[in-house]
């Protein structure tokens, strides 16, 4: 085998130009392939961790209507109860649940001021003492909200950097005063998400998903919620699940005893999970069947490699019919000279393979900077292409072997 290994090298060397040709099928294929799945598995990825995050594995649930959230600005739906402790005990204590949070909110709020300047279109939360450690918050300068805080309704503030800017440029925003709907707050604290993860906005529902995040946040307790909003007002609920296969379980149970609130005569209304999860694998579903035609594309490049690597074996049986008698009358046995061109075919199309692969990493790269898409190399994808390549050698090399094998060596040598 090692013989017949120098041999293939030896002829591909003595050809090189014919060699090359002969690949150069096999090569953009393999080429086309890899940049292919790099593109897929790198979108995965990027998809996954859009909606996931960086890791902190919280799922949301809120209150639904039909199909969108509720609005709470047009009061509290009739039938729906406050979250008892009771329940929120029982969600803290589900097997997939880390911690839990409830929470009300406001997007794109206004009627937030400071001297200096003023907040819209971002987000107001009415906060527990759970939810910065179960969000992924961490305070970077000031405190945090304390349990006096909620037991002697003080009205004071936590502001994100994004919020602090805008309501306090170039100033130190602890201790100052600042309005929420006419109501004096003093803010305590500035926070940060633990983590650095910045999603990446390839497509509208991308933005429509984190848009919000980018005008900032503000927070106040709870226990102070009413006074600017809505008594006895339904939260939301943010739990932090033990892993991120466990995100859709979680969410789904810590929904189920949320909904013991809502009463049998309510309609078309009901709290929600948001499978973030499930929508991961829904949009890699979708760009992966997308890819999934390029693939077929680029596998017509490696049949017409595969078909080029059948003429050439053929012309080179042609070509050693002499060498082929002269090794037959020798005594070489079929078995021997259908091995020698079956490992030539292979090694041919084998090293079109590894010069094909190290192409489509660099043609991946390419198209990431260019597009900005993003890539991932997949090693099992490498191994594969790289043996599929040589599989395509033995296939379609197998017609000219057996071709030579069956030469009769009298007429081999007389046709010299």
């Amino acid at each position: 085998m090692i013989e017949n290994i120098r041999l293939a090298f030896s002829g591909i060397w003595a050809h090189k130009m014919r060699s090359f040709l002969t690949m150069l099928g096999v090569i953009i294929g393999i080429a086309s392939i890899i940049a292919i799945v790099s593109t897929i598995a790198g979108t995965n990825q990027q998809i996954m961790q859009n909606l996931i995050g960086a890791g902190n594995n919280s799922v949301t649930i809120s209150l639904q209507q039909g199909g969108g959230s509720y609005w709470m600005d047009g009061g509290a739906p009739a039938g729906v109860s406050v979250v008892s402790d009771e329940q929120r005990e029982e969600i803290r204590a589900l097997d997939s649940v880390l911690d839990a949070s409830f929470y009300q909110s406001r997007s794109w709020v206004d009627g937030v001021s400071s001297l200096y300047g003023t907040f819209s279109n971002g987000s107001l939360y009415g906060i527990d003492t759970h939810y910065l450690d179960t969000v992924g918050y961490v305070v970077s300068k000031g405190r945090p909200f304390i349990e006096k805080d909620y037991t002697d309704f003080h009205k004071v503030v936590l502001l994100d950097e994004i919020a602090a800017s805008a309501l306090y440029p170039e100033q130190d925003p602890i201790g100052n005063m600042m309005e929420i709907r006419g109501e004096p707050y003093m803010v305590v604290g500035i926070v940060r998400k633990a983590d650095n993860f910045k999603p990446v906005i390839n497509s509208f529902e991308d933005y429509l998903n984190y848009s919000q995040e980018e005008y900032g946040t503000v927070m106040i307790p709870s226990a102070v919620w009413p006074i600017s909003f809505i008594y006895d007002e339904p939260e939301n609920c943010v739990v932090r699940a033990a892993s991120t296969e466990q995100m859709s379980t979680a969410g789904r149970e810590a929904a189920e005893i949320m909904n013991q609130s809502i009463g049998p005569n309510v309609q078309d209304i009901s709290y929600k999970a948001e499978d973030l999860l499930e929508r991961a694998r829904n949009q890699q579903e979708l760009a992966s069947s997308t890819n999934s035609l390029l693939l077929w594309v680029a596998s017509i490049a490696l049949l017409v490699g595969g078909i080029g690597v059948m003429n050439i074996m053929l012309v080179s049986v042609t070509e050693r019919t002499a060498e082929i008698g002269l090794k037959k009358a020798l005594g070489a046995r079929k078995s021997a000279i259908l091995t020698q061109f079956l490992t030539e075919s292979a090694v041919l199309t084998s090293l079109g393979g590894v010069i094909g692969v190290i192409a489509g990493l660099v043609l991946s790269q390419v198209i990431s900077r260019m597009s900005g898409t993003p890539v991932a190399i997949s090693v099992p994808a490498i191994i594969l292409s790289v043996g599929f390549s040589m599989l395509i050698g033995i296939v379609f090399g197998l017609l000219p072997s057996i071709q030579a094998s069956n030469l009769n060596p009298i007429d081999a040598l007389r046709r010299e």
